[in-house]
């Protein structure tokens, strides 16, 4: 069996049919994890999640802010934007079906056997890998149970900016949110930035990427993680970046995971 990640999709429906077919993708035999970011601002959000759900245990999805973002939507918690492209999905027959599914995605991924964490933006350079799992699996129950559209109203925003043990509520389920779907850089403090959103060497002084913190506790797994258009693909030490900016017209990249050497990656161009 093959083990692949995808980067953000983003609703570009022709170009995941394209990296499934050079990849060789094989659902009776192969797994492909998916980054998150499965629907929005591409134009066959409704294609993607039909594919992905019928794919079962074949794929691994968890979510991003934009899939969040949109099970916000259909809940009437918040509007359609200018820039969305949810219409289509929003007005599916199937669409409570697929809002259902949605919501019991994780929002990262962990598999024991290949080392490998999956996670849609980052990990907090001070969490330990008990404490992510933990920490995500707060949100997780949230999302399935009665109280998810509670926590759709109260995800928004930008603080608390640092991560505390004590925080409670809405601030601690934002802040993990955050985290997992939203986070590019960080200071030394393990502090927040959210306005930043251009590559490594755009940043004003003092803010980091992530996964270049010197004291990330997580430093023995190997983390697969999207989000970051104009990072791009890359590989840095144990990360992964995977998100190649496939919406954007750039490409939508996969890896192979279950290798002993530098994961080989393959590409297709956006056609969305």
């Amino acid at each position: 069996m093959a083990v692949y990640a995808v980067g953000d999709i983003q609703g570009c429906g022709n170009a995941f049919e394209k990296i499934l077919a050079k990849i060789s993708f094989d659902p009776c035999r192969d797994q492909v994890w998916l980054c998150g970011d499965l629907v929005n601002r591409g134009p066959k959000s409704l294609e993607v999640l039909r594919t992905v759900r019928n794919l079962g245990n074949s794929a691994v999805a968890i979510l991003g802010n934009h899939d969040l973002h949109f099970l916000a939507v259909a809940a009437g918690i918040r509007h359609h934007r200018a820039d969305d492209t949810l219409k289509a999905l929003l007005k599916a027959p199937d669409i409570e079906e697929l809002v259902s599914w949605l919501r019991q995605q994780p929002l990262v991924h962990c598999d024991g056997k290949l080392k490998t964490i999956m996670v849609h933006a980052g990990v907090y350079p001070a969490w330990k890998r008990n404490q992510l799992l933990d920490y995500s699996k707060e949100i997780e129950t949230i999302l399935q149970g009665e109280k998810c559209n509670r926590f759709l109203k109260r995800m928004y925003g930008n603080q608390p900016a640092v991560w505390d043990k004590k925080l409670a509520g809405r601030e601690r389920y934002r802040f993990i949110v955050n985290c997992l779907t939203r986070m590019r850089y960080c200071d030394s403090q393990g502090s927040l930035e959210f306005s930043q959103k251009g590559a490594p060497g755009t940043q004003a002084p003092g803010w980091i990427p992530w996964y270049m913190h010197p004291h990330r506790k997580i430093s023995k797994w190997r983390i697969v993680f999207g989000h970051w258009s104009t990072l791009g693909y890359l590989q840095y030490q144990n990360a992964i970046s995977l998100d190649s900016g496939c919406v954007w017209g750039g490409r939508l990249t996969a890896v192979r995971l279950d290798a002993d050497y530098i994961a080989p990656k393959w590409q297709v161009k956006c056609g969305k």
